[in-house]
């Protein structure tokens, strides 16, 4: 290294003996274990309060984490780097562009990660479907989301799927969303009386949420009639025991007035 180079770097970093390692590496064991606290305590607090708290609560886990985490990073920076404005473009210019290449995908989801929580097409609590996986989304990181499935299985999704993926949010920050429970009727029946029926069996539930509106859409179909039953559960965790409360209940009140389901013919193999 010739002395050119080393004047270089003698302008843009400090001398190995003035850098204050104790106080960098107290940086980072307190934003380390902040962040830990953060992660496990705001899920205890929210699981804690009512429902109509909770997805005020869980949300702010990764903007919490973010700013730590910027916090820390610069603070670290700027006991190695002398502060000049030149100086910090350098180093985070030089650094992005390293990590860029190396780690293309890797960086994608930080950055979707940054995204989503400024963006929030999903938020811990809502209930969400990615592709093909459905469930609860249980907490954000800065690359990727975990979503919990009815089968109780966590699932880990990079955050770049939003760049591309269609993203079905079922509540989007609220603590209830619609359910939907489906009755397939032979078509020789009073559509009138069983509407009504389907109606009196969900405002009778004990999962739903009186303030929301209860429907019923009537459908004919070559093979009979089709029912959908859409109400809003008190807790969006409720949903599939609301769902069967629901058809469990109808099939009874459409049973007691004679009304049978559909049988779709089945046609032979060869």
């Amino acid at each position: 290294m010739d002395d050119s180079q080393k004047t270089n770097l003698n302008q843009i970093f400090y001398r190995f003996d003035e850098i204050n390692f104790l106080l960098i590496f107290s940086i980072l064991f307190f934003a380390f274990l902040f962040l830990v606290i953060v992660q496990r305590l705001l899920p205890k607090v929210a699981e804690k309060v009512p429902g109509r708290f909770r997805h005020y609560i869980l949300p702010l886990i990764p903007i919490v984490r973010l700013f730590v985490l910027l916090i820390a990073a610069f603070s670290v920076v700027s006991l190695i780097v002398k502060p000049s404005f030149q100086n910090f473009v350098a180093i985070f210019g030089a650094a992005g562009l390293a990590i860029g290449f190396a780690f293309k995908d890797y960086v994608s989801s930080l950055i979707a990660g940054v995204v989503a929580i400024y963006e929030q097409p999903y938020r811990p609590g809502d209930w969400v479907r990615i592709e093909d996986v459905y469930g609860e989304v249980k907490s954000l990181g800065l690359r990727s989301l975990q979503i919990l499935t009815p089968d109780d299985t966590m699932v880990s999704i990079p955050h770049a799927k939003i760049w591309d993926t269609g993203i079905h949010n079922a509540n989007t920050g609220k603590r209830t969303h619609l359910c939907v429970a489906d009755f397939y009727l032979h078509p020789e029946h009073d559509a009138k009386i069983v509407r009504q029926k389907l109606l009196d069996v969900a405002f009778t539930s004990a999962y739903l949420e009186v303030d929301h509106p209860v429907t019923v859409v009537v459908a004919e179909k070559p093979w009979g009639t089709h029912y959908r039953l859409k109400a809003y559960p008190i807790e969006n965790r409720d949903e599939f025991q609301f769902i069967s409360d629901l058809t469990v209940r109808g099939k009874r009140a459409l049973s007691e007035i004679g009304v049978k389901p559909a049988l779709i013919p089945v046609v032979a193999q060869r």
